[in-house]
């Protein structure tokens, strides 16, 4: 299958709000059309962090997205890239399209020269996992959160 990678679009909106949708519902975050249009609205302002590439199949569908956004690395004084979400349908998985968006997110690294992509993903997500293996280094570190105020 072919997929072309390009910036989301304002007349992507519908499509994408799918895709986001369905990102939500494989990670069993409660359906919430607030955070979906919050997001939709920060990627479509240029001043916000969040940006977006979405793989357009041969019939002009999208068939993934990839969010991503800089961030600043005090311990080597660098920049680097987060890839946040990365969604392709269920339909297509297996077929390329999560990582030619790997590819591109890596693309605008390289051309920012930046220092590195990162990207977490959940330890059960095996699938995602064997492709996330052949493309980068699962790293040491460990992931914590804590709710402000708690």
């Amino acid at each position: 299958m072919s997929v072309t990678v390009r910036a989301v679009a304002p007349a992507d909106a519908d499509q994408w709000r799918d895709l986001y949708s369905a990102y939500r519902e494989f990670y069993a975050l409660e359906p919430d059309a607030d955070v979906v249009d919050r997001v939709w609205a920060w990627i479509g302002d240029a001043g916000h962090e969040t940006n977006a590439l979405v793989a357009v199949d041969e019939h002009g569908t999208l068939a993934g997205l990839a969010h991503y956004r800089r961030f600043a690395r005090p311990s080597s004084g660098t920049t680097g890239l987060w890839l946040d979400d990365l969604f392709t349908r269920p339909d297509l998985r297996g077929a390329g399209v999560g990582r030619a968006l790997i590819d591109a997110v890596a693309r605008i690294a390289d051309a920012e020269k930046l220092s590195v992509v990162r990207w977490i993903t959940n330890e059960n997500n095996a699938t995602a996992r064997r492709l996330y293996d052949t493309m980068a280094t699962a790293t040491k570190w460990v992931t914590y959160d804590r709710v402000p105020g708690a």
